[in-house]
């Protein structure tokens, strides 16, 4: 339970929805890519609740690597250009969808959780893409978002179930609010 309220609290701790300024703030290399998951709340709740949610799913211990490699997808789709209508929308319901997943316990069929993965991965990939000029940076924007995947991963199969729906709640509620923020 301790590890669950830290998680939380840190994740709370991080600043506001600000991880896609425009401003090119990302393009100082490896370490400013490295740095990007964790200073927006959208992203760092995101990727954790992927892999919490992940470890209660049948069949389906690919779903982290799947958003991983969604995720370069995306990102290669924004540095190409590809604008998604609605995009920091879309990232903050996808939060929301995530809780609600969490805390309801949700089992999908494994199909309809790759395709959701997906696309919530392309959906974050394609906003770290624009913001992204330098190949380092992206790598290091990959890396982060590996650890805090897997971290997720690992936070849902060591915390109780109830800590990890009371979780989903909050990164839920999370996800409205930042919604409404947009």
């Amino acid at each position: 339970m301790k590890k669950t309220v830290t998680a939380i609290t840190l994740a709370v701790a991080s600043t506001a929805a600000m991880a896609h300024t425009g401003t090119g703030a990302h393009a100082h290399g490896f370490l400013a890519g490295f740095a990007h998951p964790f200073t927006g709340l959208d992203h760092l709740l995101a990727m954790l609740a992927v892999g919490a949610w992940s470890v209660r799913q049948p069949n389906a211990k690919w779903l982290p690597a799947t958003f991983i490699g969604m995720l370069l997808i995306g990102m290669a789709t924004g540095a190409a250009g590809l604008t998604v209508p609605g995009l920091e929308t879309g990232i903050a319901l996808t939060v929301a969808l995530m809780g609600v997943l969490l805390a309801a316990a949700a089992r999908l069929p494994a199909a309809v959780s790759a395709v959701m993965i997906s696309a919530f991965a392309i959906l974050h990939g394609n906003a770290h893409g624009h913001e992204l000029p330098q190949t380092v940076s992206a790598v290091g924007l990959l890396a982060a978002s590996l650890l805090l995947v897997y971290g997720g991963n690992l936070l849902g199969r060591v915390s109780p179930a109830l800590a990890v729906k009371a979780s989903g709640a909050a990164i839920a509620a999370t996800g409205v609010m930042l919604a409404a923020t947009v």
